[in-house]
């Protein structure tokens, strides 16, 4: 039985750019095809979907947020990490509402591009298996249908919406959830700009999974943006 090759089409209008691109991601297992605007992104996903875009923000024509609107349309399913020239907030938010998955910023290292294509590849395969009922990550673990969490083997008490906010960063590990998206989830769509009641929470949350909670190992701060969960004992550093 052979494991499936997942496909990425890379979208980037500089050819230095996109040779690196391909010859790096081809050498990780991907099977990738690139392109030089989001038109022509449109009409190759149109025609043979990939399971991946990496998709620049700047591209001549149509943005890249344009093409990310129109991807997402055309396959719903389909996991979008936008790259982005600089770490504008408001770039980013445009991106994630565009219905990118995730972002990274030039200059990247490639062990962290890897890491995140790799997130939301694990995150789009889990999406067509059955829920796992009980997740574990360094020495926590959570018990959705019994709801407890234990950490170092000890039963620690989260409230109902320390739980929920816990579940939802540990189904998703690697993956940037965003404020609006965890305020959405959680409190409904009244609360999603009330970013400083989310910082509440996820400061009380700390206090009860995190060894030193000003110096967070599972949930990490994306600046501006939302949230991250790591899982110390698989994350690579450097």
């Amino acid at each position: 039985m052979t494991t499936k090759q997942f496909s990425i089409l890379v979208v980037d209008d500089e050819p230095p750019m996109q040779k690196v691109l391909y010859t790096s991601l081809s050498a990780c297992g991907f099977r990738v095809e690139t392109t030089s605007s989001g038109e022509q992104a449109v009409d190759m996903i149109g025609c043979r979907p990939s399971d991946l875009v990496l998709l620049d923000i700047n591209l001549p024509g149509a943005s890249g947020i344009d093409a990310c609107h129109q991807i997402r349309a055309l396959v719903p399913d389909i996991g979008i990490i936008m790259i982005t020239v600089r770490d504008a907030e408001n770039d980013i938010v445009q991106a994630l509402e565009a219905g990118a998955d995730d972002y990274v910023t030039k200059p990247f290292r490639f062990r962290e591009l890897v890491a995140r294509l790799r997130s939301v590849q694990r995150r789009k395969k889990s999406e067509t298996t059955p829920e796992q009922r009980v997740l574990s990550a360094g020495d926590l673990e959570m018990d959705l249908d019994h709801r407890f969490v234990r950490r170092a083997g000890q039963q620690i008490h989260l409230t109902p919406t320390e739980f929920q906010m816990l579940a939802i960063l540990m189904q998703n590990p690697g993956t940037l959830v965003p404020h609006g998206k965890l305020l959405r989830a959680i409190w409904g769509p009244e609360y999603g700009d009330d970013r400083e009641y989310l910082r509440s929470y996820v400061r009380s949350l700390r206090k009860k999974i995190e060894d030193n909670p000003a110096n967070p190992k599972y949930i990490l701060t994306e600046p501006w943006i939302g949230y991250r969960f790591q899982d110390p004992t698989t994350s690579n550093s450097g």
